[in-house]
This record gives C-alpha cells, sequence and structure tokens, in this order.
C-alpha cells in the first residue's frame, strides 16, 4: 500500500492540490501497478474533502475504487459520515495498539476502547464501507504492554476487519525487534491479514520491511521518494528492489516506472530526491572511479542486479581528477566519438587537470574539450561573451548590458529583469530575437553552495535546458552565483549553435 497522499503529506512543507492528488493516484495505479492507495485522512479540511472526491470520482470511473482507502478514527460517526460522502468505500481506522496511548491519550480502558472501535465498525460496514484497522504506536506495545496489544486483538480478530496494520509509529524498531515482534503477531493469528508500517527514524525502515516480510505479513506501507512525517517511511523504490532481489518475491509493480513517478512526486511535492538515493538519485548510476570503468568495459565487473535499465536508468561514468581513460572513454562511446590513444591520453589529463582545480566536467561538456585538443588549443567558440555589465540598485529593477559576438559579428542589448540573470537573460534573448534564432526554454535553475561558510567558496548553477525536443544541463562555477549562471548559459548556446545536443535524461512529462 502507498501512504505517499496521506502519510507523505505528513512531511513538512508538503501539501498535494486535488489535482495533483489525482494525478498521483493514477501514475501509481495505473502506471506502477501499486495494489492500494491511501490518499488522505478524514475530517482534515474542506479541501481535502474536495480532493477526496475527486480522487474517488476518477477511481469509479476506472474501475479501482476498491483500491482507494481514507484513514478514519474512533470518533462515532463522523468519520464514517465524512468517508462515505467523499466517496470512498474502504476506512482504514486508527485505533491505540499501545496501553499508554489508551491510558494517557484517551483516559480509557482497553475494554471501553473495544466498544467504541466496534460501533464505528458496525457503523461502516452498514453502509457498505470495508475496514482496516491500524494497531497506532504498535510497536510500542509489543515492547510494554504484549497483554494490551494481544487483549486488543483477541477481540479485534472476531470483528468484520480486512487488514490488520501494525505501524512502528515512532520508528522505533531495530531488525531483530522487528522479526520478533511480527512473528508473534503472524504466529498467534495465522488467519488474518497483516501489514507493516516503517517510519524511518533510525533509517531502519527497509531493513525493519525486509524482516517483517520474512516473518510473513502479507502487505508493506511506502511512500514515493520516502516522504514522510520526521524522517518519512519506506521509500516504495528501495522496498520493491528489496523484495524483488533479496526476499526473490515478485510484486505488480513495474519497476521501469519508479524514476519517472518518482520524479513527478518531486515536482509536486517540492521535496528534492538526494542526488545519492539509492535507485532513484541522480548519482546512483555514475561510476567515478576510473578501475571501476575499467571492468566494466572489459566485462562488467562492477555491475549487481541493480541494473540502471530496470528503472528507465542509464549508467554513467563521472569526468573528474578520479577518471581514468576508461571512464573518459566510456563517455566517448556514449558520445559517438572515437579518438586515438594518444588523442585519449590528452583529454584524460585535461579532465583530471580540471578535476584538481574542483571544475565539474560533465559528459555533455566532452566534445569541447575534444575539439579543443585536437585543435591545439584553438578557441573555437562560436559564441564568445565579450562584456557584460549587471546593476543592482535598491528600489530599481535590475538591468543588465551585455555584449557578445556570434562568427566574429558584434552585438549588444539592455534589459531590465526581476533579477539579475533574469536581465542578463532577457538582453541575450534580445540579441537573439533580432537575428530570429530560436530561444531555449529554461526547464530547472539549481544552485549547489558547497557547505563551510566561505563567502569566496565556489559554488555551482546547474541549468537544465529543453532544445527542439531535446533536454540537457549546463553548468557553471564561479565565487558569484550569477557568473556562473552566464557561464552556464554561454555553453548552452555554444551547443545548440554547434548542433551537438547530448540527451541528458527521458523527460517527464507531468499529466
Amino acid at each position: 500500500m502507498d501512504t505517499t497522499l496521506r502519510d507523505g503529506e505528513q512531511t513538512s512543507g508538503v501539501s498535494f492540490a486535488a489535482e495533483e492528488k489525482v494525478s498521483v493516484a493514477r501514475l501509481l495505479i495505473e502506471e506502477l501497478h501499486v495494489d492500494r492507495v491511501e490518499i488522505a485522512s478524514a475530517r482534515v479540511s474542506d479541501g481535502e474533502f474536495k480532493a477526496v472526491q475527486k480522487v474517488t470520482q476518477w477511481a469509479k470511473n476506472n474501475s479501482h475504487l476498491d483500491k482507494i482507502e481514507v484513514l478514519g478514527f474512533v470518533d462515532g460517526t463522523a468519520s464514517v459520515d465524512w468517508i462515505e460522502r467523499s466517496g470512498c468505500q474502504v476506512m482504514n481506522l486508527l485505533c491505540k495498539g499501545s496501553e499508554n496511548h489508551c491510558t494517557h491519550q484517551l483516559r480509557k480502558t482497553a475494554q471501553e476502547h473495544l466498544r467504541d472501535i466496534r460501533s464505528v465498525i458496525d457503523e461502516a460496514r452498514s453502509r457498505g464501507i470495508k475496514v482496516n484497522i491500524y494497531l497506532e504506536d504498535w510497536s510500542n506495545g509489543m515492547r510494554h504492554s504484549q497483554e494490551y496489544v494481544f487483549e486488543m486483538m483477541d477481540s479485534l480478530c472476531e470483528m468484520p476487519i480486512e487488514r490488520y496494520m501494525l505501524p512502528d509509529t515512532l520508528g522505533i524498531l531495530n531488525p531483530d525487534e522487528t522479526e520478533l515482534f511480527c512473528r508473534k503477531m503472524t504466529d498467534r493469528y495465522p488467519s488474518l491479514h497483516f501489514d507493516f508500517h516503517a517510519h524511518n527514524d533510525y533509517d531502519l525502515a527497509v531493513a525493519n520491511v525486509f524482516e517483517a516480510i520474512k516473518a510473513g505479513v502479507h502487505g508493506v506501507h511506502v511512500t514515493v521518494n520516502g516522504l514522510g512525517e520526521r524522517a518519512g517511511n519506506a521509500p516504495l523504490a528501495s522496498v520493491i528492489a528489496l523484495i524483488h532481489d533479496q526476499l526473490k518475491l515478485s510484486t505488480h509493480i513495474d519497476e521501469n516506472k519508479l524514476y519517472g513517478v518518482s520524479k513527478v512526486v518531486e515536482s509536486y511535492s517540492g521535496i528534492r530526491i538526494p542526488d545519492n538515493k539509492p535507485l532513484i538519485g541522480d548519482n546512483v548510476f555514475t561510476q567515478v572511479a576510473g578501475i571501476h570503468a575499467d571492468g566494466d568495459k572489459k566485462k562488467n565487473l562492477y555491475f549487481n542486479d541493480l541494473l540502471p535499465e530496470r528503472f528507465g536508468r542509464l549508467r554513467q561514468y563521472a569526468l573528474g581528477k578520479n577518471a581514468g581513460k576508461a571512464s573518459i572513454l566510456k563517455n566517448l562511446e556514449s558520445l559517438g566519438i572515437e579518438l586515438d590513444d594518444e588523442t585519449a591520453k590528452k583529454v584524460t589529463q585535461r579532465i583530471i587537470e580540471l578535476g584538481d582545480k574542483k571544475e565539474v566536467v560533465n559528459p555533455e561538456e566532452l566534445p569541447y574539450i575534444v575539439s579543443d585538443i585536437l585543435k591545439n588549443g584553438v578557441d573555437h567558440q562560436d559564441i564568445r561573451m565579450l562584456n557584460y555589465s549587471l546593476m543592482l540598485t535598491d528600489g530599481l529593477r535590475p538591468t543588465a548590458t551585455v555584449k557578445i559576438s556570434i562568427k566574429g559579428e558584434v552585438y549588444q542589448q539592455t534589459a531590465a529583469g526581476e533579477g539579475q540573470y533574469h536581465a542578463f537573460s532577457k538582453a541575450m534573448y534580445k540579441i537573439y530575437r533580432s537575428l530570429h534564432k530560436p530561444i531555449p526554454e529554461l526547464l530547472d535553475y539549481v544552485v549547489v553552495i558547497p557547505p563551510g561558510g566561505k563567502t569566496n567558496a565556489y559554488v555551482q548553477t546547474i541549468i537544465t535546458w529543453r532544445f527542439e525536443g531535446k533536454t540537457f544541463k549546463t553548468r557553471g562555477l564561479d565565487v558569484d552565483q550569477t557568473a556562473a549562471a552566464i557561464q552556464a548559459t554561454m555553453k548552452m548556446l555554444n551547443m545548440i549553435e554547434s548542433g551537438n545536443i547530448p540527451t541528458f535524461h527521458k523527460h517527464v512529462q507531468l499529466p
């Protein structure tokens, strides 16, 4: 069960619009083939109610209504009313799974709580709503009050409940405890369907899911990109790889769609995926050490079962001071460039020199390095920045004046903008429009600032562009982020002018 739209939305600062909830639900169910999707909590707000209505209407129209679930509460008929009016037919009822919660939050005995639970279940079932049970704080319950947990379960198992969901609400469990506690549940109640719901406070969520499945639970809860309260939930992509590769079990999930869906959720949530996030991070299929590239070239010696093609990705080889000749050749091969040994050595040395200066060398820059070496250092850029001036004045719009040469012809323009780079871009585009040249689309603008608090540290500006159906990135490095952005822009313009535009990655179309 994916709970990105409910538990994942409890990530600080994340709130999905109604249309985004419909979009994510569709991607999860129809693209990834997730079995169930928890989309909201009852009684949160009018906006949440309308969002749930939209999702349930879409699900009903596409025969997926049985896969849509909403969290409800032990509150008489209030949650049942809300869920029924929203059009949902499955309620995940939040009950107390530890004596501590029952005694101190509800101020009730287990039997009093059970009577309230039975009343809500009876009401829901009378209206055709199926019920699953969340045993909130179950992990603490198993640590400190197992008698309470079993007293609850002995009564709950007689009720018309579809699934019993075991949450590690505060993310306290380790793998040994997870296996032990889940095993006690599955051994004592072998005919019941149990789900395990992990949180990642100790960075053990995926490991705990592994042990829960080994102990016989029938379902696991995940979120896209590991979104969730505090440290988040078990990430969908990591759990799927774990199930398929480590446990040798099957799911309905289409692995090839994981990356694309992750990028859509990244866009909607505003929470960036770390570059080293397993399976979906930008760098996780990039080899850095030259010896790794050499081994891959000879017999794929540094491959494992996590082949990037499974997840809609491509393997890449980083270019920097750790790169060897094999890394260079791998990148040249992907660009369709063949070099003799002597030239390959020169290219390798140039990349190492740049790496020592903390420059980031990217595959899209490789053709220019090769061209520069082949032309013995002759300046081969068709478009050159001759001069630019940026003016920032309090109370006035920033202005920029730029002077460039295009194949020897000099052009100059001035423009105002909302920021310094915006003003620079408008001045450049004035020149391009006057020449009737096509203008690329800026998709993303990222500034990477190194830690340490140095005001003179290099910052890297990374800009993603789209031009004639191709998506690619350029980077600039400077102590000033606007100057770095201008470098990245000039690289982009020269790529377009030369017609040498590499494809950075498959562009994800937002529904």
